[in-house]
Parts: structure tokens; C-alpha cells; sequence
């Protein structure tokens, strides 16, 4: 199925909800703003993507005390369906409609992929809070959206593997988001989107297509530069100690090295 007939399914899902979906993005854009919607394509399509995604050893594993998960972003390694789900949401008229619900103008998506593309966390796998990189891989725009759609079936939210957003910061109950089958995420990034994937412990594997819109402006006016920005969960104190200082010295590498010291490999390098 081509990327333009799957956005054309996108598309008419989101603007059959399109009111609501402002709504829920309006109530909570104070703080963190997101929506999200379920259902979002025919359930054999996502079942169907779900199939094809590919297998643990065939993605790459980042694992550190900032993050346990498997990415991939070389979509031409992969089954076609991958590559056309996820430059659906890049169709121009999707990027439109999603910068109209949340209130954005000038939004772009990503070609690159760059720390976009496909993620898959099993048992014991999870993501700390934290903050994404500002900009993207060029440092020539701002990081504004983040696009989940999650694709595996029957998972439960007892599961873990789910988004959590911390309006309030780590002293505070985060917000969970259900890595629901079929729903799309949407949340809004910026200075203090801090957010996180809750632990997974369900023998099973929870799958996700990822996609981030960018923007010439950031979506607040106190948004400064920063590198992806780790903190630790709010019950393990001295991981969170360490990955502030982690922090601080990456910030200080990109003071003196605008773009760091070597490019960032998470990126769709298309074949020419």
C-alpha cells in the first residue's frame, strides 16, 4: 500500500475528529499539550505493519543508563509498508491539519528521520525522562512535535512500555499515555516536555513508527538550545545525579563543537 493512499486513511480519521482532538490538545497546552486518537487506520493494515516490523537483531540497541531499546532508521533494510507508514505522516496535508489542531504554523517534517523511524522496547526495556534534542540534525530548526503510532496488538497498559509525560516534573505523577494498538500520540516538545517510557515487563515486544515535525520557531518564546537532557526516574536518585552531570558535559562538548564531534548515525541515509 503506497504512503499516499495511507495518508489519504490518516487523513480522513483525524479530520473526522478534528474538533476534539483541538480540544485535548487546547486543555492540556499549558504545560505538555498532546492528543491522541485511536483506531487510526483499518485494524488489518496495522496488523499488517505490526507483521513486518523487523526483529530484534536486525534493528540497533541502544542501551546505557539513559535509555534500553531497539532503533531503526535505514528504512530501505526493511519491508516497503515500513518506509510508506512512516512518510505518511509526512504528507504535506497531514502536516497541515496536525499544525492546525495544535495550534502551529510553519511546521515541517523530517525526511532524515533523524531520531525518527521505528523503535521497539521488550522486557525490562525503558527510556528515563527526559528532554529531546531542541533542534534538528542540522541545528537549523526546532524540534516542535512528536508523532508515536503504536502497533502492537493486544498490548495491555499493565504491560509498561508506555508514554509518560511530566507536566508537574519528577516530583510530581507523570501523565500516562497507553501504547494503546492503532493509536496515534501526539505531544507537543519543548524546554520542559520532559517525558519518559515507563519500563516494559511483559514478555512481548511493544512497537512503534515515530516521525518529528520541526518548525524556524520554537513553540516557546524561553526555548533555548539543549541536547537530549536524561534524568533519572524519581525513585533512583544517584542514576539521576549521574545523568545530570552526562548532561552537562554534552552541552559543554556542543558549546565548543556546534554540531558535536561526529554525525548522530540515527538517520535515513537514502540510497542515491
Amino acid at each position: 500500500m503506497t504512503r499516499e493512499a495511507i495518508a489519504d486513511l490518516i487523513l480522513q480519521k483525524i479530520q473526522s475528529h478534528k474538533p476534539a482532538l483541538q480540544s485535548q490538545f487546547l486543555a492540556s497546552g499549558k504545560s505538555i499539550g498532546y492528543f491522541f486518537i485511536d483506531d487510526l487506520l483499518p485494524e488489518q493494515l496495522a496488523l499488517q505493519i505490526n507483521a513486518v516490523f523487523p526483529k530484534a537483531s536486525e534493528m540497533t540497541l541502544k542501551k546505557s543508563l539513559r535509555e534500553d531499546k531497539y532503533v531503526a532508521a535505514q528504512m530501505n533494510l526493511y519491508h516497503p509498508l515500513l518506509e510508506e507508514i512512516i512518510y505518511a505522516f509526512q504528507d504535506e496535508r497531514i502536516v497541515k491539519l496536525v499544525g492546525e489542531i495544535c495550534n502551529i504554523d510553519d511546521i515541517l517534517p523530517d525526511e532524515n528521520l533523524y531520531a525518527g523511524g521505528l523503535s521497539m522496547m521488550g522486557h525490562k526495556q525503558f527510556l528515563n525522562p527526559h528532554l529531546d534534542n531542541s533542534h534538528d540534525k542540522d541545528r537549523e530548526r526546532w524540534r516542535v512535535l512528536n508523532l508515536l503510532y503504536y502497533v502492537t496488538p493486544d498490548w495491555q497498559e499493565s504491560y509498561g512500555g508506555n508514554l509518560e509525560l511530566w507536566p508537574g516534573g519528577l516530583k510530581n505523577k507523570p501523565v500516562t499515555i497507553h501504547s494503546k494498538f492503532n493509536r496515534l500520540a501526539v505531544m507537543a516538545t519543548h524546554n520542559n516536555s520532559l517525558h519518559s517510557v515507563s519500563p516494559v515487563v511483559y514478555e512481548g515486544y511493544r512497537c512503534c513508527v515515530s516521525n518529528y515535525y520541526f518548525s524556524k520557531s520554537p513553540l516557546l518564546a524561553t526555548d533555548t538550545f539543549h541536547v537530549t537532557s536524561f534524568r533519572g526516574r524519581p525513585e533512583n536518585r544517584l542514576s539521576d545525579a549521574v545523568l545530570q552531570i552526562d548532561t552537562w558535559a554534552r552541552m559543554l562538548v556542543r558549546k565548543i563543537f556546534r554540531k558535536g564531534i561526529k554525525e548522530n548515525p540515527h538517520v535515513y541515509k537514502k540510497p542515491e
